[in-house]
């Protein structure tokens, strides 16, 4: 019987698993069917992938997306716009909402309201805290939950568990992996006189390199106590890497993009646009973060897309909220990183879509192969654009990349076969559904 494809992405070089090189897929069903040589007349529908490159569908494994609670500046269906429009075609949301996702009814309301209104697929995180910790064991298994998330040191919301006591109550419930937001609270507490007022260039003072540090070394120790598994997100501090390389029983880690292209310089243009937790850093940091990709150490590479209004922004520091958004503009920036040779192609798919299906357990997520979901973020190396905030589909409307010149550009976004982004063009209704996790099926 001859074969035939529902969809057929013809003449593109993929990039996986197995290297990079040109080929073929077949799709049927939402997932892919076949990879090699096929003729058009195989397929009901060809998109000719000629010239671009097609790489496993982008996951962003961290992002906030403010609903319920805070729907003006973000909403589950303008956050989902913005990143299929950017190439990514999953995400993972922060608990730290209003209400906090901390119990089985907050996260089924999520679900409901993401399904079929979301353009990317989706997973929530539950949030850990002394009070449901005896039922995150149960928590962490229930569909579309990505996991546990704990916060350490405070930051947007009321989520917090920052002494070692709580820490180690919630690591001894869990079965699966836990993310942290990992700075020391007493610390911070410690060092709020040093913030300026209406200086961010502060805010890293204050957020220092050792609240960081701190917080990282008390969570190994915890995490090998409770021979427990955990996440480290967001690292933006050279200090920390040498903690995590010795720890790699035990932790993963994630660094975003805004770490790896911004540094404390750029306060003097951006200001309190550039405030976020923990802080952009002076740029020795940076280069300790870079190195710390090209050695493998980092895992996953994340947005942390976290959207404030502008007139929020605009506050006089430290009454100005941190967090900036981040999801759309992931992968043209860092596939401008590429083109100016400061990573590879395949490193740049194995921290987005390897490295999540690898920590997490995505089930039929984050790789080209027979089997698996038709995800796929389609992109031109060669096309030249620039970012601005006219661009941006996120309610907030503005991002700190607004004018950054870059080279390489999300072209299409596919997921489960279906065509959700073309050319710059979102296309059709929503059909978001929730991720799978191999440990919770």
């Amino acid at each position: 019987m001859p074969f035939h494809a529902e969809l057929i992405l013809k003449g593109g070089t993929v990039v996986n698993h197995d290297g990079t090189g040109r080929r073929d897929i077949a799709v049927s069903g939402g997932r892919i069917t076949a990879i090699g040589s096929f003729a058009k007349e195989q397929g009901a529908q060809v998109i000719d992938c000629t010239g671009l490159h097609i790489l496993p569908g982008v996951i962003d494994s961290q992002v906030h997306l403010r609903e319920p609670g805070a729907e003006h500046k973000e909403d589950l269906e303008t956050g989902g716009r913005a990143a299929v429009m950017g190439g990514v075609t999953g995400v993972f949301e922060m608990p730290n909402t209003s209400p906090l996702t901390t119990d089985a009814d907050t996260l089924a309301d999520k679900i409901r309201r993401a399904s079929n209104r979301m353009y990317c697929d989706f997973a929530f995180y539950m949030g850990g805290t002394r009070e449901n910790a005896h039922m995150l064991g149960e928590l962490e298994l229930l569909p579309g939950c990505a996991g546990v998330k704990v916060f350490m040191g405070s930051s947007t919301g009321s989520l917090l568990v920052e002494d070692d006591k709580g820490v180690a109550r919630i690591l001894a419930n869990i079965r699966r992996r836990a993310a942290f937001h990992s700075e020391d609270e007493f610390r911070l507490n410690e060092r709020k006189h040093l913030r300026v007022e209406g200086d961010p260039s502060s805010h890293p003072v204050w957020r220092d390199v050792e609240a960081a540090r701190l917080s990282t070394e008390r969570l190994i120790r915890l995490a090998r106590e409770a021979h427990k598994r955990i996440h480290v997100l967001h690292i933006s501090t050279a200090d920390e890497f040498p903690l995590l390389a010795a720890a790699r029983d035990v932790a993963t880690v994630e660094v975003l993009a805004n770490h790896l292209v911004f540094t404390s310089d750029d306060y003097a243009r951006l200001g309190t646009r550039l405030q976020m937790n923990p802080p952009i850093r002076e740029p020795h940091h940076r280069a300790g973060i870079w190195a710390a990709v090209h050695s493998g150490l980092v895992d996953v590479l994340g947005s942390d897309h976290a959207p404030h209004t502008l007139e929020e922004k605009a506050k006089p520091y430290p009454a100005s909220p941190s967090g900036m958004p981040g999801v759309q503009t992931l992968v043209p920036v860092m596939l401008d990183c590429v083109n100016q040779g400061m990573l590879s192609l395949e490193r740049f798919v194995d921290l987005t879509s390897h490295g999540p299906n690898r920590i997490f357990g995505l089930a039929g997520k984050g790789r080209i192969a027979e089997g698996y979901d038709a995800d796929f973020t389609i992109v031109d190396m060669k096309a030249k654009r620039t970012i601005t905030n006219g661009w941006i589909e996120s309610r907030c409307k503005w991002t700190p990349h607004d004018g950054r010149e870059v080279t390489g550009w999300p072209i299409g976004t596919i997921i489960r076969g279906r065509t959700v982004m073309w050319n710059g063009e979102i296309l059709g209704t929503a059909h978001g559904q929730p991720i799978r996790f191999v440990e919770a099926l």
